[in-house]
C-alpha cells in the first residue's frame, strides 16, 4: 500500500517549486478538479516504487480523498526533475485501463546453449480490470525459448483472474531469440552505415538454405 500527502495549492507554479514542491492535479471519478502541491522527495520515492500502475491512498489536507493513480508526469527535459504531476482517482466499482511493465524472468536455453541473441520487441503492456485486480507488472518465462522458431506472444501471457488485454494482437510477438550472425551477414553490416534488418537478413538466409536444398534433391534425380 502507497500513501501521499498533498496540499490544495492556490500558489503559482513556479513558487511552490522554490519551495521544494511539485504543483499537481488530481482529478476523476466524478469529483472536480483540485490543484494540489506534492513534497518532491516523497512524490519522487512513491513514483520509483508505484510506477503507472499501483493504486495511491492521498490525504489532501490531513482528509482521506480516496484512491489514485499517477497518470501523467512532466520532466524538465535538462536536469530530468519532476516539475508536475497528474493524479487521477478511481472509482473501485468501475473498470480501469493502465500501462504494466513486462518482466522477462529466466534465461532462453536458444540464448544459454545455442548462443542467440534474445530480442525483446515489447516493454510494457495495457490492461483493463477494476482497481482491486490491478497488477504493477507481468512475468514472461524465457524457458519457452528453446530453439530460434520458439517465440513469446500476447496470447501467451498468463493473467491473473479478472485482468485482461486491452489489445487483440494475440498474435503479437513479444520476445524470441535470434541465430548467431554469419560471417555473410556480419560482412554486409560492415559495408554499409545503414542499420540492417535482422529478420531479412534471417529470412534471406532461409530461402537461400531452401533453394540449395531443392537443387541437390534436383541433382539427386
Amino acid at each position: 500500500m502507497f500513501k501521499l500527502n498533498a496540499e490544495k495549492r492556490e500558489q503559482k507554479s513556479t513558487k511552490v517549486r522554490a519551495e521544494g514542491k511539485i504543483p499537481a492535479v488530481v482529478y476523476g471519478a466524478g469529483s472536480p478538479t483540485e490543484s494540489i502541491s506534492l513534497s518532491l522527495k516523497e512524490f519522487e520515492k512513491i513514483y520509483n516504487e508505484a510506477g503507472e500502475a499501483s493504486l495511491i491512498d492521498l490525504v489532501l489536507d490531513n482528509k482521506d480523498f480516496g484512491k489514485v493513480l499517477i497518470y501523467q508526469v512532466d520532466v524538465e527535459p535538462v536536469k530530468g526533475k519532476i516539475i508536475h504531476a497528474d493524479l487521477k482517482k478511481v472509482d473501485m466499482n468501475k473498470a480501469i485501463t493502465a500501462t504494466v511493465k513486462l518482466v522477462f524472468v529466466g534465461e532462453a536455453p536458444a540464448v544459454k546453449e545455442l548462443g542467440g541473441t534474445l530480442v525483446r520487441n515489447v516493454e510494457e503492456i495495457e490492461i483493463e480490470c477494476l482497481p482491486k485486480d490491478l497488477i504493477s507488472h507481468l512475468d514472461i518465462d524465457l524457458a519457452s525459448l528453446k530453439t530460434f522458431d520458439d517465440a513469446v506472444k500476447v496470447s501467451d501471457l498468463k493473467l491473473p483472474q479478472g485482468v485482461k488485454i486491452t489489445e487483440s494482437h494475440g498474435d503479437q510477438i513479444l520476445a524470441k531469440v535470434l541465430a548467431p550472425l554469419t560471417e555473410e551477414q556480419i560482412k554486409a553490416m560492415e559495408s554499409t552505415s545503414e542499420p540492417v534488418d535482422l529478420s531479412k537478413i534471417e529470412t534471406a538466409g532461409k530461402k537461400k538454405e531452401e533453394a540449395e536444398e531443392g537443387e541437390a534433391g534436383e541433382e539427386k534425380k
